[in-house]
């Protein structure tokens, strides 16, 4: 991507967290947006949650969705439900599946090549974005394949992108914190890396509002802008905040505080400059809610995310927002932007303004 915009270093971005006034970053951020989206289209996309498993060996601590094999209501999804959940998606539209799970101790790759080959040759017109770098990580490891060998069979089967999932903070010293079974930020950074390197594009992600410094936090934007220069292998970059309801993790450290939506506005603005090679930043209304949601579209984000049919992990977590089509569609318009609905590669299938 051409970029005209100068480069935001670490301190500046430290400075502009810490000390502009969210009047500013609002400004800035909106202005580095329109240079990119000079139109002020906002897109969405229509899509659902399969999380395929919540069988979960990782534990990971900030987590309220994973179950063990031996809990009560431990499930594998059959292909018939899997069908199932599809087939209501077809039916208002939808053109993607985010499809993820745990990271169940027993599946290889026979399995996943099977369910996305089952998936890719039912429904061809569904796109599969799935399968987090952690998947990819123990996949690769129990099937004692390499990461590339792994995303390519996938690759061969079906699976169109992977999503950012896992990331939280790639920082090591908050990841043994919050996740310590969790794979360590270099290979993370090398699952992308190595997806983008077969064509098979991925997302970004960060969730803050654990233990993380606003230093690490830029640690972070630093790494994933770094490998954006390598292989521009990311589409979208999308942050949320901390859910803590039902976790582990606000049990053990209970001075965790909910995260306000001035820091996250603040948060993403500074990211919306400091990401400079990163065209597409999502809004995280599912965490933050409609009006924050929309809120974002004036802090850089140029896309609502998904309509989110079926949306498991941070429910599960304590936030329960829901927005349709036609909601996200007023949310846009009402703030003057045009709103369309595009597909996973943020090519627009439909626009709802006329040009």
């Amino acid at each position: 991507m051409k970029n005209e915009f100068k480069r935001i270093t670490n301190e500046e971005a430290l400075h502009l967290i810490k000390n502009a006034s969210l009047q500013e970053l609002g400004e800035l951020a909106s202005k580095r947006k329109l240079e990119l989206h000079p139109k002020k289209i906002t897109t969405f996309v229509v899509d659902r949650n399969i999380n395929y498993t919540n069988i979960c060996w990782v534990d990971c601590k900030f987590c309220a969705f994973y179950r063990h094999a031996k809990d009560d209501d431990a499930y594998v999804l059959t292909y018939e439900e899997i069908d199932s959940k599809i087939d209501e998606l077809l039916e208002i539209g939808g053109t993607q599946i985010l499809f993820q799970g745990g990271v169940h101790p027993k599946l290889k790759i026979d399995f996943y090549e099977d369910l996305v080959e089952h998936i890719s040759t039912k429904y061809p017109q569904i796109t599969i974005h799935g399968f987090s770098a952690i998947e990819i990580d123990y996949i690769s490891k129990i099937s004692k394949l390499s990461y590339k060998e792994v995303i390519t069979r996938l690759k061969n089967k079906g699976l169109s992108s992977i999503p950012g999932a896992g990331a939280e903070i790639l920082n090591d010293k908050v990841r043994d914190i919050i996740a310590p079974k969790k794979m360590d930020t270099v290979d993370w950074i090398d699952v992308h890396r190595n997806a983008h390197k077969v064509d098979v594009k991925s997302t970004a992600t960060m969730m803050y509002g654990t233990v993380e410094t606003d230093e690490q936090i830029i640690s972070h934007w630093e790494k994933i802008r770094e490998l954006q220069d390598e292989t521009g292998g990311f589409r979208a970059y999308i942050m949320w905040s901390f859910q803590s309801s039902h976790t582990q993790l606000a049990k053990e450290i209970p001075f965790i505080e909910e995260q306000s939506p001035n820091r996250y506005l603040r948060l993403l603005a500074v990211s919306r400059l400091y990401l400079d090679n990163f065209r597409n930043i999502q809004s995280s209304w599912v965490t933050q809610g409609s009006y924050i949601g929309q809120m974002a579209l004036k802090f850089g984000a140029n896309d609502l995310g998904s309509t989110m049919m079926e949306e498991n992990v941070v429910s599960a977590a304590g936030a329960t927002n829901t927005m349709n089509q036609n909601e996200m569609i007023k949310l846009i318009e009402d703030i003057g932007e045009k709103p369309a609905k595009r597909n996973t590669a943020y090519t627009i299938l439909d626009k709802f303004y006329k040009d």
